[in-house]
């Protein structure tokens, strides 16, 4: 009496999942690296001795996140 909603499948057999080599990641994760370390430059040094902006924009708009992550700016 009961049927089922799922339709009747012909194979059991699941895709096979292929691994992604390191030579496909390697671009990515440099390119991530390089984006990490630009972001922690900005929160974490810019308007200070080593600044690349003049004027307080950059501190305005990195300001909480430098704090969270503790670094001091006043």
């Amino acid at each position: 009496m009961a049927h089922s909603a799922a339709p009747a499948s012909s194979s059991s057999a699941a895709p096979a999942i292929t691994p992604i080599s390191l030579k496909a990641i390697a671009p990515w994760a440099v390119f991530l690296g390089v984006l990490m370390l630009i972001l922690l430059y900005f929160v974490g040094a810019e308007q200070g001795a080593t600044a690349l902006f003049s004027g307080e924009d950059v501190h305005e708009w990195v300001h909480d996140g430098r704090h969270l992550l503790g670094f001091p700016c006043h």
